[in-house]
């Protein structure tokens, strides 16, 4: 496993590379100057200058990006352009919203999808098979900010169960930061349970028809011990696939999430910094991002290699 680690590692390198340049792009590509964003309209040629040669503009595009890089590479992704906060303090402020949400859902879409998958794929064919595949399809077929809307009308507004808006961080009070994630991790995660629950149906309804089931169970296997020893971590292979699309997913997701329901998260910080024309934060923001994805890929090829033995290098 660790060789396989390492082989990860290596070929993301490129991969973030790639992302690096794309997001330096931004500057050279987006409308607008960057410099008439931090000093103002009516800002005199004297301080355009001077502010052009403190973000390194007056300088060419490959000296501008090696400097940025260096940068990046470090941790420092400069200010930003609007109130010349640290982007790197500004976005890992705010990250631990973000990551709360999309993990929070990742885990509610694993119990509800994985459960409703087990559900039907041991009963193929049924009306309890059946009643699954449409909650799923239902499932896939409403968006998450409509699910947020949906649960703040039915358990904030009617039930007064949990709070509609608002986040506490961890540290200051884990009893009112778990109170205030169900909510959104809810909206999140059913959206992604329901394509956890169709692959996990699907692929365990093809698992149990192989011989090696049939075997087992003719030695006298209880069926409980089949299905979750023999046939779901077989049929959990292509469900790690799609759970990593779905963490993708939810970390887009987040970010509409995060503004129906006020949270100071990273979805929010990047739609005010878009809004803008903050450059240097919205790059932050990217790199930010691909880190994360980056990380949730070498985690799934980890998987993959526990699952199946055949993918480790040998």
């Amino acid at each position: 496993m660790g060789k396989l680690v390492v082989q990860r590692l290596v070929a993301m390198v490129p991969l973030l590379f790639i992302v690096s340049i794309l997001a330096f792009s931004l500057m050279q590509l987006l409308p607008g100057d960057p410099v008439l964003v931090r000093v103002g309209e009516e800002a005199t040629e004297q301080q355009y200058d001077q502010v052009e040669h403190e973000l390194g503009l007056d300088r060419s595009v490959p000296v501008q990006y090696v400097r940025w890089l260096g940068g990046a590479v470090r941790g420092d992704f400069g200010e930003s352009l609007i109130n010349s906060q640290q982007v790197t303090g500004a976005v890992t402020s705010r990250l631990p919203v973000t990551l709360s949400l999309t993990f929070g859902a990742v885990l509610i879409a694993l119990v509800i999808g994985v459960t409703a998958g087990v559900i039907g794929g041991t009963r193929p064919g049924s009306a309890v098979d059946r009643g699954v595949t449409f909650a799923a399809t239902l499932g896939l077929a409403v968006p998450n900010f409509w699910f947020a809307i949906l649960l703040v009308t039915v358990l904030s507004l009617k039930l007064d169960l949990l709070p509609a808006t608002g986040y506490t961080p961890i540290q200051v009070a884990p009893a009112q930061w778990l109170r205030g994630i169900i909510l959104p991790c809810l909206a999140l995660g059913l959206s992604a349970s329901a394509a956890i629950a169709r692959q996990t149906r699907s692929g365990l309804a093809s698992v149990l028809q192989q011989d090696y089931i049939r075997t087992a169970l003719a030695k006298g296997a209880s069926p409980r011990r089949v299905v979750l020893k023999h046939g779901l971590k077989n049929a959990f292979i292509p469900v790690v696939t799609v759970l990593a699309f779905q963490v993708t997913a939810l970390l887009g997701g987040a970010l509409v999430v995060e503004q129906v329901l006020a949270l100071p998260g990273l979805g929010s910080l990047a739609v005010i910094s878009v809004q803008r024309s903050d450059v240097t934060m919205v790059q932050g923001i990217i790199m930010f991002t691909a880190v994360v994805v980056v990380g949730v890929n070498l985690a799934t090829d980890l998987l993959y290699g526990w699952l199946n033995p055949k993918v480790r290098p040998s």
